[in-house]
């Protein structure tokens, strides 16, 4: 206020006055600044210095600074107090730290439970992951089939006797009587009971045989008094239990038939949609036989052959008549005869023709599977994919 005071003092010594001079703005400034200026030395006030800038962030440490070592953790560890400074953190706060995780941890396992403590079931872990069970099932994993098929499968019976059974009311499937063989069952979720018997949840699985079937047995089941090729595997149907525990045994029967007389290759299995496919004609399979003709064979009777005959009404020619050569140990004709109808009794009916009287039959090739050369008669051999697939099977 004295300064002011000052101020107006000197502009009155001036004797201005609003009619006499009028002086611009800056000019006017101009004169209360520097009277200010010398009422202040007059008066002998200070002013302080200003107030120095803040540092910007894009400040840079000076040497010194830079020099010092940056310590992230400073610790009382001290029984004095005293504070300590370390690149590392304390054992005893490393410790507190995990304490501190796990109690929470037991806080949040608390409020999910209720605040109770649930026992903890132990579980297995899957054998499998969740993925591959799901591409097994997808891609291996039979779909549920025909009644009938299932009992035939299970060794209960032919598909024909289980459908006689299934219209017979003797089978039920999930507590209900079932008379239609064509009902859709999948063995491991319905429980199927056949004649006061439950049928297993696990079928056999499918298996595969080359049989070199001696003369005087028939390719079925047959009679008591009747031998059946099928009695040649009983020494490994009799060991199936002790080789596969808890599966049961396959129903076994032969793929398509030679006749009581005619040794060689026959295919026995359990699998019906493998044997439907290569017996059936639309998959035109060659078989070969080697025919042994008692007394000479012409050349007259080679064409009458080749010419073919009619069998159960139907003109059946062979792929191929051959004269075999002679052999030392071997006194009689032997023809070779490929055929692919396969009909019954058709190789035997293509010699009868021709005016030739037939010693023996043996058939050694089915597809392109050849009987093999070491499998003696009444002995049989387990097939695999490679065999099966020269036997026409593609699956």
């Amino acid at each position: 206020m004295a300064a002011i005071a000052a101020a107006a003092a000197s502009l009155s010594t001036l004797n201005l006055s609003r009619t006499s001079v009028i002086l611009p703005r800056c000019h006017l400034r101009r004169a209360i600044t520097s009277s200010l200026s010398s009422a202040t030395t007059e008066l002998g006030a200070k002013f302080a210095a200003p107030a120095p800038k803040p540092k910007s962030k894009s400040h840079k440490p000076s040497p010194r600074e830079d020099s010092e070592p940056y310590i992230p953790w400073t610790v009382n560890d001290d029984e004095s107090g005293a504070v300590t400074l370390k690149t590392t953190p304390s054992e005893r706060f490393l410790r507190a730290v995990a304490n501190e995780s796990t109690q929470r941890k037991k806080k949040k396992e608390d409020r999910g439970s209720g605040g109770k403590d649930k026992p903890r079931v132990p579980t297995a872990e899957p054998k499998y992951s969740k993925a591959a069970r799901r591409f097994y099932n997808e891609r291996f994993r039979e779909p549920p089939q025909r009644l009938a098929k299932v009992l035939a499968a299970a060794g209960v019976a032919s598909r024909r006797s289980s459908e006689e059974l299934i219209f017979q009311g003797k089978v039920t499937v999930n507590g209900s009587v079932c008379n239609t063989p064509q009902t859709r069952v999948d063995p491991a979720k319905d429980i199927i009971y056949v004649n006061g018997g439950r049928l297993a949840k696990k079928l056999p699985p499918k298996v595969y045989f080359a049989l070199n079937k001696p003369k005087g047995y028939i390719c079925s089941a047959g009679e008591k008094e009747t031998k059946s090729a099928l009695s040649l595997l009983d020494d490994f149907m009799k060991t199936w239990t002790k080789r596969n525990p808890g599966t049961p045994k396959p129903r076994l029967f032969t793929v398509g038939r030679l006749d009581v007389n005619t040794t060689g290759l026959i295919i026995v299995t359990n699998d019906g949609e493998f044997a439907n496919q290569i017996s059936h004609p639309s998959s035109n399979l060659s078989k070969e036989y080697i025919a042994s003709i008692s007394g000479a064979v012409s050349k007259r009777q080679l064409i009458a052959i080749s010419e073919g005959a009619v069998v159960e009404g139907v003109h059946c020619t062979p792929d191929l008549v051959e004269l075999l050569s002679r052999q030392p140990d071997i006194p009689r004709a032997r023809l070779r005869i490929v055929v692919h109808e396969g009909r019954n009794h058709e190789v035997r009916e293509l010699v009868k023709n021709a005016g030739l009287q037939m010693h023996s039959l043996k058939r050694v090739r089915i597809g392109a599977f050849r009987l093999p050369t070491d499998l003696g008669l009444g002995k049989h051999q387990e097939l695999y994919a490679a065999s099966l697939r020269a036997l026409g099977w593609k699956t």
